[in-house]
């Protein structure tokens, strides 16, 4: 059975929507963050660490803090891998932003995809429609991802996440659009609880959402 890590990417500014904590946003009756944590549980991700400060006691994680606060998701990553004992490293690196609310399936795409890697790939992650990548629905070698974290100047501060994986070998997935969706503005939070309020729904009428 392949070994998972998971990082789980909580503490940005969230400006677009006011500066509210996203990652505690309620859909479908559970936090963003709480509902990336399961899907990261659910595929025997462990370690899994959370990036930001303390938001939900209840989860069963380990939080880290990259220094300084919100100096980006490359700095994150840096501090999740470094909080890491590295001799007992997981095979994979599941890299996962708090604000999906269709993580589930995400997880899912990529747990599934990783065993039909060729060896000398370093990772995957899914793409939209454009196939544009979306790096933080991710899963990394984290014999890829350790080194390329280390070569990142002040422990990664204000780096973009190019700058962490340019280097790698990574195999971009096209996704159906739900699941590369996040939830970035007032808006898309709308349209994510109506979308988790129409498929329990169908759940309950017993139809299968399409």
């Amino acid at each position: 059975m392949t070994r998972l890590g998971a990082i789980l990417l909580a503490g940005g500014r969230a400006t677009r929507v006011d500066g509210a904590v996203k990652p505690l946003f309620d859909v479908g009756g559970r936090t963003l963050l709480a509902a990336a944590a399961r899907a990261a549980l659910d595929a025997g991700a462990h370690p899994v660490t959370v990036v930001a400060p303390v938001l939900d006691e209840s989860l069963p994680v380990t939080w880290v803090r990259e220094d300084p606060p919100f100096s980006g998701p490359a700095a994150a990553t840096v501090a999740a891998l470094a909080s890491w004992p590295e001799a007992d490293d997981p095979e994979w690196t599941l890299l996962l932003a708090c604000d999906l609310p269709s993580v589930h399936a995400a997880v899912r795409r990529l747990v599934d995809d990783i065993v039909l890697l060729p060896s000398d790939t370093d990772g995957l992650c899914l793409g939209d429609a454009s196939s544009r990548p979306q790096w933080l629905i991710g899963a990394y070698r984290t014999r890829a991802l350790r080194p390329a974290a280390s070569t990142l100047a002040d422990d990664g501060r204000d780096a973009s996440m190019r700058a962490l994986l340019d280097d790698l070998a990574i195999t971009v997935v096209t996704a159906p659009g739900n699941e590369t969706r996040d939830v970035d503005t007032w808006q898309d939070l709308e349209e994510a609880r109506a979308r988790a309020g129409a498929a329990t729904d169908l759940h309950t009428a017993g139809e299968e959402p399409s």
